[in-house]
């Protein structure tokens, strides 16, 4: 499969602007992280497959998944790691499956777009309410940094993962959301160590592919539904 007729030019050219970004940061801002600076070639790589609805996607956000719960640990982001480790990596092995046995059927390495009932959505935010509400004593009792927005994260990431599992093309959206936090939860780290700034940038240009991603998705839906 040639890259060039499969990714789209933007496709190329976001790919590419995303991981010199990340780079020249890591540089700028050093000393250079070499695990954190992996963590997020992989995390933007993994982005472009996922806005393309291509499983390998999910595969490199299990990889991504447990490098960044190494990283979280190590700042004492306990909620992150916990997160990370305990829900996003094993609901993206669940969707490896449910992309796998879910194909387009347009010939292309693309899985097939859900239609979610709104019964589904009220379901998802009770349960997703659930979720976080156990996860806040958890993480309080762990003394985690910044508490509110390390359950705001659990909150995004947990709605985020379900969606992906679901193919639901809103997963990209909450995946947005959850940048949002992580944004604003890493320039609270920066305050104290401004090696951090890079993490900062990582996750500014994870939200410009999660964006995309959600127009990625809404156009794989409509090409989808005329066939």
């Amino acid at each position: 499969m040639r890259l060039t007729s499969y990714f789209t030019r933007f496709e190329i050219i976001l790919w590419i602007v995303s991981v010199v970004t990340i780079s020249v940061s890591a540089l700028i801002f050093g000393p250079i992280d070499i695990l954190v600076l992996i963590a997020s070639l992989v995390g933007t790589t993994f982005l472009i497959l996922n806005a393309k609805g291509n499983v390998w996607g999910q595969i490199l956000t299990v990889v991504f998944s447990i490098m960044y719960g190494v990283i979280s640990y190590n700042k004492a982001y306990y909620g992150e790691m916990i997160t990370y480790l305990g829900m996003t990596a094993p609901i993206a092995m669940a969707s490896i499956i449910t992309w796998i046995k879910n194909p387009s059927d347009n010939g292309k390495n693309e899985v097939e777009v859900n239609h979610l009932k709104k019964v589904e959505y009220i379901f998802l935010f009770f349960l997703s309410c659930g979720v976080t509400s156990v996860f806040f004593f958890i993480l309080r009792a762990l003394d985690t940094p910044a508490l509110i927005f390390s359950t705001l994260s659990v909150f995004t990431s947990f709605v985020a993962s379900y969606l992906t599992m679901r193919r639901c093309e809103f997963f990209a959206l909450a995946y947005a959301s959850n940048d949002l936090v992580l944004i604003i939860l890493w320039i609270i780290a920066t305050l104290q160590n401004k090696s951090y700034i890079s993490v900062v940038v990582c996750f500014v240009i994870f939200l410009i592919n999660d964006l995309y991603g959600f127009f990625s998705w809404q156009q794989m839906k409509k090409n989808q539904a005329k066939k």
